[in-house]
């Protein structure tokens, strides 16, 4: 396998594990449509994107591309919706079409996840520290860019006159 294949794979690897972190916060917040749930949905879109865009370099063993490569085509499809939606003001098919594009990483998360020979299991099977640090990073670096926003949003409001 050529390095730059083990690139890519680290790449998409690590912005699919962005992207189930991000759009789970988004979805589970209560509050919709205000500046931190557009900042984290703008870096949950920009992750989806760079998985989309690496899966079509990463085939199959015979070089080809797989189902898997027509899903990639129907999340560029509906992330792009999403996105027309929201700016055309349309929040209900927003909503659907992220709460899809969401659920369908959770699934192609579930499938790598299923498949022993997958660099995942593996990790888990022979290197559960390493795989446990790295989890521990993922979620670092996620919570410390959710609480900067969070924070600079609220250094950012004015104070109110008494």
């Amino acid at each position: 396998m050529p390095s730059s294949w083990t690139v890519l794979i680290a790449v998409h690897a690590v912005a699919a594990s962005y992207a189930l972190i991000f759009g789970a916060v988004n979805l589970l917040r209560r509050t919709k449509g205000g500046t931190l749930h557009r900042v984290v949905g703008r870096i949950w879109v920009a992750a989806m994107y760079v998985v989309v865009l690496t899966s079509f370099g990463i085939r199959t063993i015979d070089g080809g591309f797989n189902w898997l490569h027509a899903l990639s085509v129907l999340t560029f499809c509906t992330l792009t919706a999403g996105l027309w939606a929201v700016r055309k003001g349309n929040i209900r098919s927003h909503r659907s079409f992220m709460t899809g594009s969401y659920f369908g990483l959770l699934g192609a998360f579930m499938g790598v996840l299923a498949v022993p020979s997958r660099r995942i299991p593996q990790l888990a099977a022979h290197e559960l520290p390493l795989l446990g640090l790295l989890i521990l990073v993922l979620l670092g670096t996620a919570a410390l860019t959710i609480l900067g926003f969070a924070q600079l949003r609220t250094a950012q409001r004015p104070l109110r006159a008494r």
